[in-house]
């Protein structure tokens, strides 16, 4: 096939589940009201961390990077998406979609590696409660943040550079939500079997790796919390546990399947399917998930409104 040449000019078409979709205006509603509910749920639990000094403590402090994380994932993704298919413009620049690519898998990096430190966190809390801002202090905390954002940073931008370096056929169609690393390579006009190997590899380490971590982390918590003599204790770790462990299977569940399975299991329609799952849907339903059963959050935001609601009222 005639190449074309992958310059700062060049032009890209996102083919995403909109266009493919059979109703599309119902599709671009529901999207949107997701987007809406994932602004409005984690503005708000970013809002109520950051103000509240009693949820100043490790395990909300990594609660409320997640929260960022989600707000800065959906917000790369789904604006662009809503606004391509109102104005039937599916067009990125080169400059765009390699832009979207490296913010896309930095804030998915990052909260691959987040969720593992999380379920370190509620380890320690749960199994060493006592050594607990020992092993958990305010230093070792953003030192995880720090190591999460760092890391994943260094891998998006290997991979950005190295996948936008394939010249690309005819064919400037990208039949995705957003521009990622393996519909793109389908339009390059080369072999990327070495570094299709590449990509899984990285996919294992950022994903498989810390979702052993996770499992590790929760057997050990489910061995101790067995020998829990309180009912009342049990219960509430088990509830924070559940939580969390279903937030990593929403997530995780939708990376693994883009990056570690094999091209031959991929298809454009599960592939956008799967992406909507992991870039809109999961960011609207992270912060409600952590929030809406939990007494320590539900109280604080209480706190809030009487500080700022009530006394408002009473002057009137």
């Amino acid at each position: 096939m005639e190449l074309w040449n992958s310059t700062l000019e060049s032009i890209f078409i996102l083919v995403g589940i909109l266009d493919d979709s059979g109703s599309p205006e119902l599709l671009c509603a529901t999207i949107t009201a997701l987007y809406m509910l994932a602004l409005t749920s984690n503005g708000l639990l970013l809002l109520v961390i950051t103000v509240d000094a009693r949820l100043h403590v490790p395990m909300y402090l990594l609660l409320r990077q997640l929260s960022l994380i989600d707000l800065l994932f959906t917000s790369v993704v789904t604006p662009k998406a809503i606004v391509d298919f109102l104005l039937q413009d599916n067009t990125i620049s080169f400059v765009g979609c390699s832009l979207q690519l490296f913010s896309a898998m930095t804030l998915g990096g990052s909260e691959d590696l987040l969720l593992a430190f999380m379920a370190y966190d509620r380890y320690v809390a749960i199994c060493h409660p006592l050594n607990y801002m020992i092993f958990m202090s305010p230093k070792i905390c953003w030192l995880m943040v720090a190591t999460s954002w760092i890391l994943a940073s260094l891998s998006a931008l290997g991979h950005t550079v190295y996948t936008m370096h394939f010249p690309f056929c005819m064919s400037r169609e990208i039949r995705h939500l957003l521009c990622e690393v393996p519909p793109l390579l389908k339009l390059a006009c080369v072999d990327t079997s070495q570094y299709e190997l590449m990509v899984y590899v990285t996919g294992v380490i950022f994903l498989l790796l810390p979702l052993s971590a996770i499992f590790t982390s929760y057997s050990l918590i489910l061995s101790t919390v067995l020998h829990m003599p309180s009912n009342e204790g049990r219960k509430k770790a088990l509830f924070t546990c559940s939580s969390h462990l279903t937030v990593v299977g929403m997530f995780y569940g939708g990376a693994t399947f883009m990056y570690v399975l094999p091209s031959s299991f991929h298809s454009p329609q599960q592939d956008n399917i799967i992406s909507v799952f992991y870039t809109v849907v999961t960011p609207a339903l992270n912060p409600l998930i952590y929030s809406l059963r939990n007494k320590e959050v539900i109280g604080a935001f209480k706190r809030i409104l009487g500080r700022h609601i009530l006394p408002e009222h009473s002057t009137l």
